[in-house]
């Protein structure tokens, strides 16, 4: 009689790319002044381009608030807890919509320079970690 094989259970959890896509963004809030002509290009924006915005992108809550005598801005906020500003004051409202796409494809995350950073590794070294006091000296 044979015995039955036995094989591992594979777990994976899921994660962006693998199973589900979890977007990180979760809320994008505009600030404009209503009587400054600075904010004249994000009005034209709120009323004409940003329910047809919310209706593209259903997963982030779309919050519009005033703020008096001050440039426009939009605020955006991530699942990990960052927000992210960009101020508005000298875009068109096509250049309003690229950074608003700029706002949903980034992760929140802190930028981090491509040159000089450091290798990170989840699993031990095989070898070990190099130490010239365990090496031995050479004979000349």
């Amino acid at each position: 009689m044979a015995l039955p094989l036995l094989r591992a259970q594979l777990n994976s959890t899921p994660a962006n790319g693998h199973v589900a896509f979890v977007p990180q963004i979760r809320k994008l809030v505009f600030e404009y002044c209503n009587d400054w002509p600075s904010s004249a290009n994000t009005r034209t924006f709120l009323t004409r381009n940003l329910i047809a915005f919310a209706r593209q992108n259903p997963h982030v809550e779309m919050v519009v608030k005033q703020r008096n005598r001050k440039e426009p801005i939009v605020r955006g906020f991530y699942a990990n807890g960052r927000d992210k500003v960009i101020a508005l004051n000298k875009l068109e409202v096509n250049g309003i919509e690229q950074k608003l796409q700029l706002l949903l494809d980034a992760s929140g995350m802190k930028i981090k320079p491509l040159k000089k950073r450091t290798v990170e590794s989840t699993t031990e070294s095989a070898r070990g970690i190099w130490s010239g006091l365990h090496a031995t000296r050479p004979v000349l």
